[in-house]
C-alpha cells in the first residue's frame, strides 16, 4: 500500500486545455431522490450538491476542472471501462480493464427498500462506492478532493478510527469510511490499493448536520448495496408500458424518479446548473429548481405509466408551494415552494470549458409566463379523471384561474422559452391559456364547484379567434412564435397535443412540414433559429424533435413518428440519458444534463407511437 500526496494548490486555468473537461455525455447519475451525483466514465464523482439538489456543491469539478472538488476512484494504469445500469435500477456499474486484470466499480446513493431512510441506520445523505476484483489484479488510485460552498472552502479532515476520516466545516460534516489507509493533506485524501480477484474495496461518504453524525458500517455495505437495488426493481415493476422498446421506457421513468425531491414531492429541471448551451457562450442557467411546467408534464408521464404515487406527491406540493404567490402561479419554485429564486453570478468556479458566467439561482422566476397554467390544470384535470380527489381550497383555486385568465390573456408574457427582455405575444402562451379555460371548464363540471361562467366561454372563443387569424402565417403556412409574427416556434408541434386543434387539420399538417423543413438537421429539431450564421447558434433542443414523433403520431403517419423514434434512439448516451441540447454537426451534448424535459418527451414519443400501433 502507497500513500498519494495531493499536489500543491495553483492556478493553471491560463495553460489548462479545453480537453480536459469530459463531454457532457460521459456522465452518469446516480442519487436517492433528494440529491443526485453526476459520475464520468473514468469513475470520478465530478458533481454533487448537499444536502439537497439545490445546495452548494461539496464536488464541482464539472465546473472547474483545476480548482473544483471530486471523488475519484480509477485504476493506476492505463484502463479501458464498459459501463451499464443494473437492470431496471439507479445502480451504476463501471468495468475497468488493464492489461493485468479486470475489477468492477459499483456507485450508488443507498436508500431503504421501502424508499425510505431510516435514521437509525441511514446519515442524512450517502455515496456508496464499492470495487470487486473480476480478474488478476489491479491497482486503484483513490483521490477525494473536497471543495464545499461551491468551491469557496477548503476543509480539513482528521482520522476518526482505523477506517474512518472526517472534515468538518461550519457545523456541516463529511465522513469517510474506506478500508484501506489513506493520506492527509489540506481538503484532500489520497490512496492506492490493489484489488484481486474475490476482493473488495469499500468507500463510504456520509454528510451529516448533526452531532454525534451516524456513520456507516462498512460490513453493511452488501446489505445497503441490495435494498436500494431491490427498491429500484420493485418501484419498474409497476411502469404500465409494454411497448417494444420497455426498457428506454423504464430508464427514462428512472431517471424521472432521479429527479424528484421526495420529501416535498417537487421535481427538479435537472441537478446541474450552468453547463452551457453554447460552449464557451453565457447560455448558462441553474436548473436545480422546481419548474411547474416541466414538472407537471413529468406528472403527466408519471400518471400514464401508473406511477400515481410520484405524480400525486407533486400535485400536492403544488397546491402548497403556491399558495405563497395564491392565485397566481410563478414559473418555479424552490424543492420546498420558496417564491424567491435570486440570480447571481459565482466567480469561485470558472465554467464548464470556461463558459461564463456560473450561475446560481434563477431570475426567470420572475418571469409572467402564461402557459404554466394550462400545463398544471391539464395534470390536475387527468388526476381527476383518474379518481383521485380535490380538495376544497383547490377546487376555489380552480375558479379563481378562469377569473384570472378571463381577464389576463390578452397580456403579453415571456413564453416557454424564458426569452430575457420585453415580454410578447407568444402564440404557445396563448394556446395554453386556451388549454387552461378548457380544462376549468371541464373540471367545474366534473367536481361540481361552479358552472363554466360566460366569461371564460367568451374567453376561449376569443382565443380561439386571435390564435387562428394572426398566430398562423399563410406565408410561412406554418403556427408561427408570436402573434402577427413570421418567426417559426417548435412548440407549436405541441398544440395538438392539447386539444387546441386535431392533429390532422390541415394547419398543424403544414406546420409540421414548414418545422420539418426550417428547423430540422437529420433527426434534430432546434425549438426556433437565433442569430443564424453567426456561429453562435444554439444547439438542436431535443425535446422539440420527441415532440415532432408526437405530432407526426397525432397526424396519422404512424410509420414516420416511429422511424423518427428510432433515428433519436442514438442520441442518448451509452446509459439512455438525455442531455438539453445536443450540437447537429458533432453530435455534442449542451445544456444542463440529464434534463428532465427531454425524458418525459421522450416517454410521451414511445407512449404516442404505441397507442398509435
Amino acid at each position: 500500500m502507497t500513500g498519494l500526496t495531493s499536489k500543491p494548490e495553483r492556478d493553471q486555468r491560463a495553460c489548462l486545455p479545453f480537453t480536459a473537461y469530459p463531454p457532457i455525455h460521459d456522465y452518469a447519475l446516480v442519487g436517492d431522490c433528494r440529491t443526485g451525483a453526476l459520475v464520468s466514465s473514468r469513475g470520478s464523482i465530478d458533481w454533487l450538491c448537499l444536502p439537497r439538489f439545490d445546495s452548494p456543491s461539496c464536488f464541482n469539478r464539472l465546473l472547474d476542472w483545476e480548482q473544483g472538488g471530486y471523488c475519484e476512484v480509477n485504476p493506476t494504469s492505463f484502463f479501458r471501462t464498459k459501463r451499464a445500469y443494473q437492470g431496471h435500477t439507479a445502480v451504476l456499474t463501471t468495468e475497468f480493464e488493464t492489461t493485468h486484470g479486470r475489477a468492477q466499480l459499483t456507485d450508488l446513493m443507498p436508500v431503504a427498500a421501502d424508499g425510505g431512510q431510516a435514521p437509525a441506520r441511514f446519515p442524512l445523505r450517502q455515496v456508496l462506492r464499492r470495487i470487486e476484483g473480476l480478474d488478476g489484479t489491479v491497482e486503484f488510485s483513490i483521490k477525494i478532493k473536497l471543495r464545499p460552498d461551491d468551491g469557496r472552502t477548503v476543509p480539513s479532515f482528521v482520522q476518526r478510527g482505523r477506517a474512518g476520516y472526517c472534515a468538518d466545516f461550519g457545523g456541516r460534516m463529511i465522513f469517510v469510511a474506506v478500508n484501506s489507509p489513506m493520506e492527509i493533506s489540506p481538503g484532500f485524501l489520497s490512496g492506492r490499493a490493489r484489488v484481486s480477484r474475490g476482493d473488495s474495496l469499500t468507500l463510504w461518504l456520509v454528510y451529516t448536520e448533526e452531532a454525534p453524525g451516524v456513520y456507516p458500517h462498512l460490513i453493511e455495505a452488501e446489505e445497503a448495496i441490495a435494498e436500494t437495488r431491490d427498491y429500484w426493481i420493485g418501484w419498474s415493476r409497476s411502469c404500465r408500458y409494454e411497448g417494444a422498446q420497455r426498457d428506454q421506457a423504464i430508464r427514462s421513468a428512472i431517471t424521472l424518479k432521479l429527479l424528484s425531491y421526495a420529501p416535498s414531492g417537487a421535481i427538479v429541471a435537472a441537478p446541474t446548473t450552468s453547463l452551457p448551451e453554447r460552449l464557451g457562450g453565457d447560455l448558462n442557467w441553474d436548473y436545480r429548481y422546481c419548474w411547474l411546467r416541466d414538472a407537471s408534464f413529468t406528472a403527466h408521464a408519471f400518471f400514464r405509466l401508473g406511477f400515481d404515487a410520484e405524480a400525486l406527491a407533486f400535485t400536492q406540493w403544488m397546491t402548497h408551494a403556491t399558495t405563497l404567490t395564491y392565485p397566481e402561479l410563478q414559473v418555479m419554485y424552490t424543492l420546498h415552494g420558496e417564491a424567491s429564486i435570486p440570480e447571481r453570478s459565482w466567480p469561485f468556479l470558472e465554467g464548464y470549458r470556461r463558459s461564463q458566467p456560473v450561475r446560481l439561482g434563477n431570475a426567470a422566476f420572475a418571469q409572467e409566463q402564461l402557459d404554466v397554467y394550462g400545463e398544471v390544470l391539464d395534470t390536475i384535470s387527468l388526476s381527476v379523471e383518474a379518481g383521485y380527489p380535490v380538495d376544497r381550497d383547490t377546487k376555489r383555486w380552480i375558479v379563481e384561474v378562469g377569473n384570472i385568465l378571463s381577464m389576463s390573456w390578452p397580456y403579453p408574457d415571456h413564453g416557454i422559452w424564458e426569452i430575457r427582455g420585453e415580454a410578447r405575444h407568444y402564440v404557445h402562451s396563448k394556446v395554453m391559456c386556451w388549454t387552461a379555460l378548457d380544462r376549468v371548464e371541464r373540471l367545474a363540471r366534473k367536481l361540481g364547484v361552479k358552472p363554466s361562467t360566460a366569461a371564460w366561454s367568451q374567453a376561449r372563443e376569443a382565443l380561439m379567434h386571435a390564435i387562428l387569424k394572426s398566430g398562423y402565417s399563410k406565408t410561412r403556412r406554418s403556427f408561427v412564435q408570436v402573434l402577427g409574427g413570421t418567426r417559426l416556434d417548435a412548440a407549436a408541434l405541441t398544440f395538438g397535443l392539447t386539444g387546441f386543434i386535431d392533429g390532422r387539420d390541415p394547419l398543424m399538417i403544414s406546420t409540421i412540414s414548414t418545422i420539418q423543413r426550417w428547423l430540422t438537421r437529420g433527426p434534430l429539431v432546434y425549438r426556433y433559429i437565433a442569430e443564424q450564421g453567426t456561429g453562435r447558434e444554439e444547439g438542436a433542443f431535443l425535446p422539440c424533435s420527441f415532440w415532432l414523433v408526437q405530432a407526426l403520431a397525432a397526424a396519422g403517419r404512424p410509420e414516420e413518428a416511429q422511424g423518427l423514434l428510432a433515428r433519436l434512439a442514438p442520441h442518448a448516451n451509452d446509459l439512455g440519458l438525455f442531455p438539453e441540447e445536443i450540437r447537429h454537426q458533432d453530435g455534442e451534448f449542451l445544456g444542463n444534463f440529464p434534463l428532465a424535459l427531454t425524458h418525459v418527451a421522450h416517454l410521451g414519443a414511445l407512449l404516442s407511437v404505441a397507442e398509435k400501433a
